[in-house]
């Protein structure tokens, strides 16, 4: 493992334990040249998936891009950061079990919504709202009657 100070690859790992409810395995390890510690996170990985997006072109899947913009709908609220890597790591799972290993960036956007929506409504909305690209008022009120309907096992008719 490369350094992340000074680049050099002699590296030792001093600590592993499981994390994640051992789904990954949480490294500490230190340079040898500089001394600098640092921690590595190991995952199992399934299969390379490939993200077909919108416009055709195929890019490789990025579960750090995942992360980052579900930080981005989950910013200021009251989530604790463990559910949020556990929700994450569940849609890696669902994606990578899954059979196929191109996939539409829309599927993702579902299944991405899909697990927002028991998670934080606010975040859902919010995602929602970049991934489905809202244009006006109207947009936000049809997804927030699908959250109340929802709720109540009936939609409800929002009034202007």
């Amino acid at each position: 493992m490369r350094c992340p100070n000074c680049n050099s690859l002699d590296t030792q790992v001093k600590d592993s334990r499981p994390a994640e409810d051992s789904a990954v395995i949480r490294r500490r390890r230190v340079c040898v040249t500089c001394n600098f510690r640092f921690t590595t996170f190991e995952r199992v990985q399934l299969r390379e998936l490939t993200v077909i997006k919108r416009n055709g072109r195929r890019v490789p899947f990025d579960r750090d891009k995942l992360v980052r913009s579900l930080s981005i709908s989950l910013r200021k609220r009251p989530v604790d950061p463990e559910r949020v890597e556990t929700m994450v790591s569940a849609i890696v799972r669902e994606l990578e079990s899954g059979g196929e290993a191109e996939i539409s960036s829309e599927t993702i956007g579902e299944i991405v919504m899909e697990h927002l929506r028991g998670l934080d409504d606010v975040a859902y909305v919010r995602f929602a709202s970049v991934y489905r690209n809202f244009r006006e008022a109207k947009d936000f009120e049809a997804v927030l009657g699908e959250l109340h309907a929802d709720d109540d096992g009936r939609p409800v008719v929002v009034r202007k």
